[in-house]
């Protein structure tokens, strides 16, 4: 066989692992439902790797971000990843730990470099109690949710005028909407404002600002 033929070989079986990858998560479903800045399929093979994904859309740094993106390849061994994430400066491939699966192999991060990829392993031990986490989930609940032109600028000019405000100041603001903290769950998952998402669970005093980027 050429090296062009092995190659064509190799090739054909990163695709038909891939594609099985993909298709076995695609049968699994983990809460919460929508995402952000997922580009593509949101599928996920633990409720670990989904609440990774959750973080992902409310990290200011990342433009976007991809499930199980593609195959990882060592001496016709192979591995598929749980996410690429992209920023501004610099992409990853991330591995997600937990009880329920195989680690990644020792190779993964050398693979992983030789395409231009930074890599990183998150355990799913280190999620557990993260109150960032559970701010996210509660967020993503106004992943689709629309606020109007009239309560964005109402919220923005606010700041703008006074400065970081508590939600409960925010809220005040929302005239066109039945659900105020929809709106501002909304403002905050598309980027126009940030709240504090890690001293504590979203209350009426969690500070809401302009968003920095």
């Amino acid at each position: 066989m050429s090296k062009l033929q092995r190659s064509r070989v190799s090739q054909d079986a990163s695709s038909a692992l891939l594609a099985n990858v993909r298709e076995e998560a695609s049968n699994l479903s983990f809460p919460p439902k929508n995402v952000m800045r997922c580009s593509g399929a949101s599928i996920f093979r633990t409720q670990a790797a989904r609440d990774v994904g959750c973080l992902l859309d409310v990290d200011p740094s990342v433009t976007l971000w991809q499930c199980l993106p593609d195959v990882l390849t060592h001496r016709g061994r192979h591995h598929v990843p749980d996410f690429a994430v992209h920023r501004a400066s610099s992409s990853t491939l991330i591995d997600v730990v937990s009880p329920m699966r195989r680690p990644p192999p020792a190779w993964a991060r050398m693979a992983a470099e030789k395409l231009g990829f930074a890599y990183e392993i998150l355990r799913e031990a280190d999620l557990c109690g993260d109150v960032r986490l559970e701010n996210a989930r509660d967020l993503l609940q106004y992943a689709h949710y629309r606020a109007t032109l009239g309560d964005r600028v109402r919220i923005l000019g606010l700041i703008e005028e006074h400065g970081s405000q508590p939600l409960s100041a925010c809220l005040l603001m929302v005239r066109n909407s039945h659900d105020a903290i929809g709106v501002v769950a909304a403002l905050t998952l598309r980027r126009f404002i940030e709240m504090d998402l890690d001293e504590a669970r979203i209350g009426p005093h969690t500070r809401v600002s302009a968003f920095k980027g």
